[in-house]
């Protein structure tokens, strides 16, 4: 598909220049099936609607969210729409916030509390992604003619049925909270947060 770099916030832009290129044959093997499903809704002119499962839906689930939506923009994917919700409700975690900021994006906070709201632009005329912590069922959410993507092994062991999806694939990453409060907190939610930009970067760049 064509790309759309310089309608990007060029901090964004400068992000996707610099990821990496390489995608293990193993992390392939395990995109494809995502592929696969938007490539069908891209033959048949149907929206593609994408929604980011993981357990909290704090930190994995957001980033890929966000990253989907921007590359979607960024490969001119049409009528992409990417959700996020988890098994259980309780924050967009301040790190992953703070993570997406530094590769480019311009986030603005929207509401206090314990489940603060956050408005997330990837470029200037583009809509912003409503980023808060919610259940997978939550009502922002679609409730069919979706894609349900598992992006922790927890929630996609606790979570066996998401009804209203057309197909469920497990996309699981490592969970950089277990570096919260440490020395490499900022390294590994940003190194999660470019495999995820990469990963998500590689499928968009795979539909035809």
């Amino acid at each position: 598909m064509e790309t759309l770099k310089t309608t990007l916030f060029s901090e964004i832009s400068e992000t996707i220049s610099g990821l990496s290129s390489k995608v293990s044959e193993e992390r392939k093997e395990t995109l494809q099936p995502l592929i696969d499903y938007i490539q069908e809704k891209v033959d048949a002119k149907q929206a593609i609607n994408l929604n980011f499962i993981c357990t909290h839906n704090s930190r994995r689930s957001h980033l890929s969210q966000v990253w989907a939506q921007a590359m979607a923009h960024y490969t001119n994917a049409p009528q992409v729409n990417c959700y996020s919700g988890g098994t259980e409700t309780t924050a967009m975690h301040p790190n992953a916030v703070k993570a997406l900021s530094k590769n480019g994006f311009k986030i603005q906070q929207l509401s206090q509390g314990e489940n603060p709201v956050y408005a997330v632009k990837y470029a200037k005329n583009s809509m912003p992604i409503i980023g808060f912590s919610k259940k997978f069922d939550n009502d922002f959410n679609p409730t069919s003619g979706f894609c349900t993507i598992m992006t922790c092994s927890q929630a996609d062991e606790g979570c066996p049925f998401i009804a209203g999806a057309e197909k469920r694939v497990p996309i699981t990453f490592e969970d950089p909270k277990v570096y919260d409060n440490t020395p490499l907190q900022e390294e590994k939610y940003l190194e999660r947060s470019l495999q995820i930009a990469s990963e998500m970067l590689y499928v968009f760049s795979s539909i035809t």
